[in-house]
């Protein structure tokens, strides 16, 4: 029974992070997520079910378009993967639960702000919605119309630290230091872990930030030197979820190492 979660799971993943793919790329930019039909951007090629196959696709076609030949950027298959693993990774961790679907929720948001975040400086707030009634929907389902109350508090705390903090950054540089949809995006990370580790998530987030921030700015054309702060949130708030770490751990931890 285990073996068949696992690959339902991970074509479950596979095909969303093929269709999280499309929305990161075209809602910012105001496209319709239905129409056009999947082409190449190149010679508008419509692709055909066999093309639209995740992974698959892009090794019988030898990673290039079969029209007009142009490569296929090798991100395409690699991010359909990651969605299918960190599918079937939730799975392990939570079992077939309440918490896989609030934790299959919480990876599909971070799977699209992390794309639509990295390449246009955006974050959703169509996404941050759905994703926010969802969980919600899944909280109450674990922890009832209490649960949900906690929640929202935890999520109201979170968003008013982190605008409190974009503040302080804005008078500090004198200039926008942190974008508006970093501070929706806590609101999140408070309803799904507490303010208390959607904060530690902000530290774990520039943490990660520091060394790969210095990277992409030689790897990436940006000019005006703008780093988003998005994805380093969302790998933070992955690295919490997967590792259920939780306010008491973090004190344990600080207890016994001081």
């Amino acid at each position: 029974m285990d073996l068949y979660y696992i690959i339902i799971l991970f074509l479950l993943g596979i095909n969303l992070g093929s269709f999280y793919n499309v929305v990161g790329y075209r809602l910012p930019k105001g496209e319709s997520i239905v129409f056009p039909p999947s082409h190449c951007p190149k010679c508008d090629h419509q692709l055909s079910m066999l093309e639209l196959i995740p992974i698959f696709s892009y090794i019988i076609q030898l990673g290039k378009c079969t029209k007009c030949k142009t490569k296929i950027s090798l991100f395409y298959p690699f991010f359909e993967l990651l969605a299918g693993l960190l599918f079937v990774l939730a799975y392990f961790i939570f079992g077939f639960s309440i918490e896989l679907f609030i934790a299959l929720i919480f990876i599909s948001m971070t799977l699209i702000i992390f794309i639509s975040d990295y390449l246009y400086y955006i974050i959703l707030d169509e996404v941050l919605i759905v994703a926010s009634g969802l969980l919600l929907i899944g909280i109450f389902f674990l922890d009832g119309i209490l649960g949900v109350g906690t929640a929202l508090f935890n999520g109201a705390i979170s968003f008013s630290i982190m605008f409190l903090i974009k503040q302080l950054g804005d008078f500090i540089f004198k200039k926008e230091s942190m974008g508006g949809g970093d501070i929706k995006l806590m609101f999140v990370f408070g309803l799904t872990f507490g303010w208390e580790m959607s904060l530690i998530s902000i530290f774990i987030a520039s943490f990660l930030g520091l060394p790969l921030s210095i990277i992409m700015l030689y790897l990436k054309n940006n000019k005006d030197r703008i780093i988003p702060f998005g994805p380093f949130l969302c790998i933070a708030a992955l690295i919490i979820l997967f590792l259920k770490i939780d306010i008491n751990s973090v004190m344990e931890f600080i207890i016994t190492h001081n």
